[in-house]
């Protein structure tokens, strides 16, 4: 009998700056009220491109207009509790933001967004969902910038023909 195959998790996140301070969002989580960049899980079918523009939309109730990829992460979270060990890999964006669009509530679990300058992110670590919120914004500040072309998406992405 073959082990299960081991299959990370895909997820997205957004670092928009704006006059020096950063968008994030408090959500809901198992462990209480966190801080998170505007992320979240690749869907079928979508470009991580595609998925953090869907994303940060849902939970910030604006539109974001990736500029450059910062980085790729792999993190693992365990809850021994639960029985639970996830590694996430994540595609982090920086861009910026639309105004908040008129009538667009956010996700359920999101119960607000705040703009928060880095010095103030890095006092409360104890609240960040994951140790890659403060990572993916540090290293947005020193400077990484990758292409957005990076990530290549096969044509069978989108038509569900695999190609021989």
């Amino acid at each position: 009998m073959s082990k299960p195959r081991w299959k990370p998790n895909v997820t997205v996140a957004a670092v928009v700056e704006r006059d020096g301070r950063f968008l994030v969002v408090e959500e809901v989580t198992s462990d209480g009220l966190r801080l998170n960049n505007p992320a979240g899980h690749l869907d079928p079918g979508e470009t991580p491109q595609r998925a953090v523009e869907r994303e940060t939309l849902e939970e910030t109730g604006r539109r974001f207009f990736p500029e450059h990829l910062i980085g790729v992460y792999l993190t693992r979270s365990q809850r021994p509790e639960r029985c639970e060990d996830v590694t996430y890999l994540r595609f982090a964006y920086a861009g910026s933001v639309s105004e908040p669009l008129p009538g667009h509530s956010l996700d359920s679990g999101i119960v607000r967004t705040l703009w928060l300058t880095l010095d103030e992110l890095r006092a409360c670590p104890e609240r960040h969902r994951s140790p890659l919120l403060l990572r993916c914004i540090e290293d947005h500040v020193a400077g990484h910038r990758l292409p957005l072309d990076l990530v290549h998406a096969d044509e069978s992405l989108f038509t569900g023909v695999l190609k021989p």
